[in-house]
């Protein structure tokens, strides 16, 4: 692991087994990780790189952006060979009908061109590409659902324990995600967490942004007194989730479990208009405001900053908001923020070189990071008998 802080002088610094002393590199990371969680307000966004520890059967269960392009390719060439066709005919023709080069890696690029295409071919050709592009949603809707009963979340569940149980005097945890999957739901039910997530907690389970505002306490028989429960966070997802289905009629977006249809928002550069519409643009609003807000720590975690309609609103807010402190995580940080990187890695690393304390880059993956984030608030006994309780489950399986 590396950081880059004011601490340090602006330089990288990388963590080394220390034989006279404390490790200064991991001291600062610790430092930056404990004021985070102690804040008053702690928002989490979270990226691709926070589901790429999630392992079935030994091997990675979530797919990167090359290998959903991959997986484009051997859709078509499934089918060209179900048709009779010779493989690769379907491919060449979606990129060519994209206007885009055959040995393409950009799948974000191609499916942007391809949306665009389908508005200005002919009809014949446009309803061509109209059908590949419904194939190469599929791929990726089939590759982000990605979990199994059995997919184990250990990281997940840590990083929720460390950072979502809070004090009733500090606000709730906010955990914003351009995921899909559901690593985080199901790590939160593992773990006995209460997910605010914008869905009726009853049976008219229907999106309703009014359920932010909400929260959940714990009241003895015969008393008066109530006191906010230990384990609940606020979970928006920015993208979309495979088991949102939108109601066509009603325009109602529900929750549905295998859903043919989910409510994503597809790597196309037409994300950015459409992360403003319903249910997104409520959750783009809640971003926005907490970045606002004062005594605010933004962790980000495997999130590239590629996506400008998320990246905009942070670097504006950064620029804005003086009590707002940064940290991201990120294991390819130190090229991502250098010359000829990422712009808006650029600016936070061109801050820090300035002196600006509030930020912090920290070159780690996901997996290695959360053993780092302090545990500030002690193991709940509810915890504890959850686990003992699936432990005997275990046994008895």
């Amino acid at each position: 692991m590396k950081i880059k802080s004011s601490q340090g002088g602006g330089r990288w610094l990388q963590v080394e087994a220390a034989e006279d002393g404390p490790d200064p590199a991991l001291a600062d990371i610790r430092r930056a990780l404990s004021s985070a969680v102690r804040a008053q307000n702690l928002i989490v966004l979270t990226g691709l790189g926070t589901s790429l520890c999630v392992v079935n059967d030994g091997v990675r269960a979530a797919p990167t952006m090359g290998e959903l392009l991959q997986g484009l390719k051997a859709a078509f060439a499934e089918i060209d060979h179900a048709k009779g066709s010779t493989e690769g005919t379907r491919w060449k023709s979606f990129t060519s009908l994209a206007n885009a080069a055959e040995d393409i890696a950009d799948l974000e690029y191609l499916m942007s061109r391809a949306t665009l295409a389908v508005e200005f071919l002919p009809e014949a050709q446009g309803s061509a590409l109209k059908e590949l592009l419904v194939v190469a949603e599929r791929v990726i809707r089939q590759k982000v659902d990605f979990l199994k009963d059995s997919t184990q979340l250990p990281v997940h569940e840590a990083f929720l324990r460390r950072v979502a149980r809070r004090s009733a005097r500090r606000a709730r945890t906010k955990v914003f995600t351009t995921n899909y999957d559901l690593c985080f739901e199901r790590a939160a039910r593992r773990s006995g967490f209460v997910v605010v997530d914008g869905f009726a907690f009853g049976s008219d389970d229907v999106f309703d942004s009014a359920q932010f505002a909400y929260d959940v306490v714990r009241r003895s028989a015969g008393e008066e007194k109530s006191d906010f429960i230990e384990n609940l966070f606020h979970l928006y997802k920015l993208h979309g989730s495979i088991d949102w289905e939108l109601d066509g009629k009603s325009g109602q977006i529900s929750r549905k479990s295998g859903s043919g249809k989910p409510l994503l928002i597809y790597p196309r550069s037409t994300k950015y208009e459409m992360a403003f519409s319903q249910p997104y643009i409520e959750m783009m609003g809640a971003l926005q405001g907490s970045l606002r807000a004062t005594n605010t720590t933004l962790l980000v975690i495997g999130f590239g900053f590629n996506d400008k309609h998320i990246a905009e609103p942070i670097l504006g807010a950064i620029r804005a908001n003086l009590s707002l402190n940064v940290i991201v995580v990120n294991p390819d940080i130190e090229g991502a923020s250098g010359n000829g990187g990422n712009t808006y890695l650029g600016a936070i690393s061109s801050l820090i070189d300035g002196g600006d304390a509030r930020l912090a880059l920290i070159a780690a993956k996901f997996e290695e990071i959360v053993p780092v984030v302090p545990d500030v608030i002690a193991e709940t006994e509810l915890e504890r008998h959850a686990e003992r309780i699936r432990a005997i489950g275990s046994f008895n399986g």
